[in-house]
């Protein structure tokens, strides 16, 4: 299963010179948010519409050892996303995409070796 974090590029690239990411909101959350495909553009365009560049961070889930993944429920959207319950190794990274913008300002991935990805709701 391909799963995908939205960062800004200067977060990851920090986290490079570790060799481990948490994301900032780990310590409150208590885990790394990722989305699957289909989300990435509505989620990045929901919560990082003001970030100036942002990058995704694919990871294949056989490499998070299982008991740190959990695919669950988002009271908000009704959704579900996939979790990681601790630090993720940056080995773990099978590409970095950067993400770019439409005519229109709205942020728009295209998953690699895939075809772009609806980012309106309940697509």
């Amino acid at each position: 299963m391909r799963i995908f974090h939205i960062v800004p590029p200067v977060t990851w690239s920090a986290a490079q010179e570790t060799g481990q990411y948490t994301s900032a909101d780990f310590a409150a959350d208590g885990f790394v948010h990722f989305s699957f495909a289909h989300q990435v553009a509505r989620v990045a365009n929901a919560i990082y519409r003001d970030e100036p560049e942002l990058v995704v961070v694919e990871v294949e889930s056989d490499v998070v050892p299982a008991e740190l993944l959990r695919v669950e429920g988002c009271y908000e959207s009704g959704e579900t996303f996939p979790h990681v319950y601790g630090p993720i190794p940056v080995s773990a990274a099978r590409s970095i995409t950067q993400l770019t913008r439409d005519a229109g300002g709205d942020w728009e991935f295209t998953a690699p070796g895939g075809a772009t990805a609806p980012a309106s709701p309940g697509q």
